[in-house]
């Protein structure tokens, strides 16, 4: 993944996820907070590509995005290929609906996303963590549900270059 279309959380479910990437660097396994150029904040990934023209994308879900407080209940831990762990939302209807209509308006405009985010392939999640160790596995996983539930709710959002860290907002 190079390119991304980002939804972030409020400030305290944000602050909550960031203690969850603290409690993962204290155990010594990495977190998202230290992966590439160290800008990443807990997000939902909408669409990823390997590049963005990010004002066209951000002028094509412009009104969809920033969402307007939907709320996301994290109840889940998964991993990804890769030992990629992540916290996984409650998938329902308004998130799901708010997905599609921001691919719906992608597709309108003629914007190549990578398959495994389109409606119907779309697994939501807040990545933790890539590449856990396979000796950290089981730690790994307890921290998260620990952690959990975490409510959060929708507000901002932005399309990230993660080739270059820049992060242009979106709405």
């Amino acid at each position: 993944m190079v390119a991304a279309i980002e939804v972030y959380f409020d400030g305290a479910a944000q602050a909550r996820l960031r203690r969850l990437w603290d409690a993962f660097e204290q155990a010594g396994i990495p977190s998202l907070r230290e992966h590439t150029h160290r800008l990443h904040r807990p997000h939902l990934s909408f669409a990823v590509a390997r590049r963005f023209d990010a004002q066209r994308v951000a002028d094509a879900v412009s009104g969809l995005l920033p969402p307007d407080g939907i709320e996301v209940e994290f109840s889940s831990v998964g991993e990804f290929p890769g030992r990629v762990l992540w916290l996984g939302p409650v998938p329902h209807a308004g998130l799901l609906a708010r997905h599609e209509a921001v691919h719906r308006r992608l597709t309108e405009a003629g914007i190549e996303v990578d398959a495994v985010y389109r409606p119907g392939a779309w697994v939501p999640h807040c990545t933790v963590s890539q590449q856990v160790p396979w000796a950290d596995l089981a730690r790994a996983v307890g921290l998260c549900l620990d952690a959990l539930p975490i409510t959060a709710s929708l507000r901002s959002a932005a399309v990230a270059d993660h080739s270059r860290g820049l992060y242009r907002p979106i709405g």
